[in-house]
Order: structure tokens, then C-alpha cells, then sequence
């Protein structure tokens, strides 16, 4: 079993930044690949950012690729997801998630455990 607790979401203005934080916990946490995903009201859940369990690889979704971050450190669990130049359109429940086949994020919005979320909010 792997837990996964989302924290850093809130308010921001359109520009503007905020950090994602996703905190794994679990024996093997440290050997599952971690996904961001985000659903806004009315819309399907959409992928935004994968990074292997090593770190060593990372993925990104169309329309964040070169303005969100996604790391990790093993060393405490947690994966970022650092997100700059937010637009209104990123208005979103963002969710972390955990698979051991990183693939299987990057086709699908299914993995094995999930995080409860966090509300991001940009304005305009």
C-alpha cells in the first residue's frame, strides 16, 4: 500500500508560481513512478507531469510543458510539482498518483493509488 498526501495548492494570480508537494509513504514508495493529474469542474481528468521512480526520467503534458517542474527527493519521499506562469486555465483539483508502470500513466488517467487532492485557483 502506498498513501499519497498532496499539500501546496491554493489561490494565485494569473504569472504567478506555486509548488506542489505529493508525500508518499508506504515500504516501497520510493519504487513507484509518481504522475500529476488535475480535473477541473466539468472537464475529464487530464495529465500533467510523470517522473520515474529514479528521477531520472520526466514527462509532461501539452499544455504545461516549459512552464511546470516535476522532481523528487527519495531521500523524504515527496515529488514537486513546481508550476510557473499559471493561467486561469490551470484552475484545477491537482492529484498526485502512484504507479510501479510509469507507462501506464502516460497513456491513461489510471494508476494504482491516488492522493486526495489539492484546489489550485489562478485569477485573471
Amino acid at each position: 500500500q502506498v498513501q499519497l498526501v498532496e499539500s501546496g495548492g491554493g489561490l494565485v494570480q494569473a504569472g504567478g508560481s506555486l509548488r506542489l508537494s505529493c508525500a508518499a509513504s508506504g515500504r516501497t514508495s520510493s519504487s513507484y513512478a509518481i504522475g500529476w493529474f488535475r480535473q477541473a469542474p466539468g472537464k475529464e481528468r487530464e495529465f500533467v507531469a510523470a517522473i520515474s521512480y529514479s528521477g531520472a526520467n520526466t514527462y509532461y503534458g501539452d499544455s504545461v510543458k516549459g512552464r511546470f517542474t516535476i522532481s523528487r527527493d527519495n531521500a523524504k519521499n515527496t515529488v514537486y510539482l513546481q508550476m510557473n506562469s499559471l493561467k486561469p486555465e490551470d484552475t484545477a483539483v491537482y492529484y498526485c498518483a502512484a504507479d510501479g508502470i510509469l507507462a501506464r500513466m502516460l497513456i491513461s488517467t489510471i494508476a494504482e493509488y491516488w492522493g486526495q487532492g489539492t484546489q489550485v485557483t489562478v485569477s485573471s
